[in-house]
């Protein structure tokens, strides 16, 4: 079942655009929420499934990629990362192997790898070339 949207598209690239405008690390508290938040929807669009659950505490959880799905409790494969590392791999600063690297995404199970899907395309369009 695909993922439903939530944040409208011009409304998420904004926020990625404003993040990166100020840079991440400074950005408004409203504009990572929905930048976060807009990019997990963006990944689990592009890869839809079950199989994988990406958490950026404290702003959002999406379950993505193809493979075994589960219905209760932990899933077997989880991703986990601050805000501003998720939206650094979102843009494309920061590649999947130097994030795992320097310990700033905690990945385990056997599908724990998202290099395959980022940089997240719509985060690195600019606004006006988003599909809504």
């Amino acid at each position: 079942m695909p993922s439903r949207r939530r944040i409208d598209p011009i409304v998420g690239a904004a926020a990625v655009q404003a993040c990166r405008a100020c840079g991440l690390d400074a950005a408004a508290p409203q504009d990572v929420a929905t930048a976060v938040r807009w990019t997990l929807e963006e990944l689990a669009l592009a890869a839809p499934g079950r199989a994988v659950e990406v958490r950026v505490p404290p702003y959002a959880a999406v379950q993505c990629l193809p493979g075994p799905t589960h219905r209760r409790g932990t899933p077997p494969t989880v991703i986990e990362t601050d805000p501003v590392t998720w939206l650094r791999l979102a843009v494309g600063e920061l590649s999947w192997a130097e994030a795992l690297s320097d310990g700033a995404v905690l990945a385990s199970g056997a599908r724990a790898d998202l290099s395959a899907w980022l940089p997240v395309p719509a985060a690195i369009a600019p606004a006006e070339q988003v599909d809504p």
